[in-house]
């Protein structure tokens, strides 16, 4: 089944999260993103210049300001986010930023002037009160700051994903607006590692930086055939699964343990995301 790609991206992104959470114990999330970015531009790139046989030509937009706010808001997510995975379950972190898609119809409504019926407000809410759930353990042992980091990352993903709808209407190809993505959050990663310091790699370390890059590109191609070739409803549930996946590397790899109350939230966050991508495909369409 051609929507089973998002099943290998799921695995692939919660994978990338145990390399970030292995690396954080040398490196800040600022020089994981670079790490992680700069694996993935040098790719697009090379991808780019084969395709159209030229370096900058493709390259070329006159839509600068909205790549660059795109690229800060998905640049500052990624920050947050591994933040969040350095300091809290990989479940629970991973679980805060796939609030996402609950963000998105929130801001959908209110930056895009679209209208969403009562079974998409219906699913934020209920996502919100599984944010509640979630987060109340981890408030409880003093772990709030990482939980809110983890809360706006999702937020600011889905800042970026409206970036991202808004340059599709401005005509920019998917591919141009990933490269400029990805070139932004190389840049905002360098520039953050040239004034706050950063730790030279040694060789035990490149494996897990490599890797970070590695399955991060390869998770973003799964991701990309599964929503070009499978269908948005069966895509958009699977996606989910990067939270199960979360849990079992946890579990395994990390030996984290969660209380009932937590693992009560996740499945309510998830339930509603999904309630939630079923309820924003269009009229008219097949979500099945």
């Amino acid at each position: 089944m051609k929507s089973s790609w998002m099943l290998v991206a799921a695995a692939l992104f919660a994978l990338m999260g145990v390399l970030v959470k292995h690396a954080s114990g040398n490196f800040s999330p600022a020089e994981l993103v670079f790490y992680r970015s700069i694996f993935g531009l040098v790719a697009i790139w090379t991808v780019i210049a084969i395709h159209h046989r030229q370096l900058w030509a493709p390259l070329a937009t006159h839509h600068t300001r909205a790549h660059f706010l795109r690229g800060l808001s998905g640049f500052s997510a990624l920050v947050l986010f591994f933040y969040a995975i350095a300091r809290l379950p990989l479940a629970t972190a991973v679980t805060l930023n796939y609030t996402a898609p609950l963000f998105l119809a929130a801001l959908s409504a209110w930056w895009l002037h679209e209208r969403h019926g009562r079974g998409l407000v219906a699913a934020v809410l209920l996502g919100f009160v599984g944010i509640v759930l979630l987060l109340r353990p981890q408030v409880q042992q003093q772990a709030w700051l990482p939980a809110l980091a983890g809360l706006v990352s999702g937020m600011l993903a889905a800042t970026a994903y409206v970036n991202v709808k808004q340059l599709g209407k401005l005509g920019e190809p998917e591919w141009r607006v990933v490269f400029y993505f990805t070139l932004l959050a190389t840049l905002g990663g360098g520039v953050w590692m040239a004034v706050a310091g950063y730790h030279r790699p040694q060789a035990g370390d490149w494996p897990w930086l490599i890797g970070i890059g590695v399955t991060a590109t390869l998770a973003q191609l799964a991701l990309t055939r599964a929503y070009h070739r499978g269908r948005t409803l069966i895509v958009g549930a699977l996606a989910y699964t990067t939270v199960g996946f979360s849990a079992v590397y946890g579990v395994v790899l990390f030996g984290e343990q969660l209380p009932l109350m937590a693992w009560i939230g996740m499945t309510v966050v998830a339930l509603a995301g999904i309630l939630a991508v079923r309820e924003s495909v269009p009229a008219g369409a097949d979500p099945l």
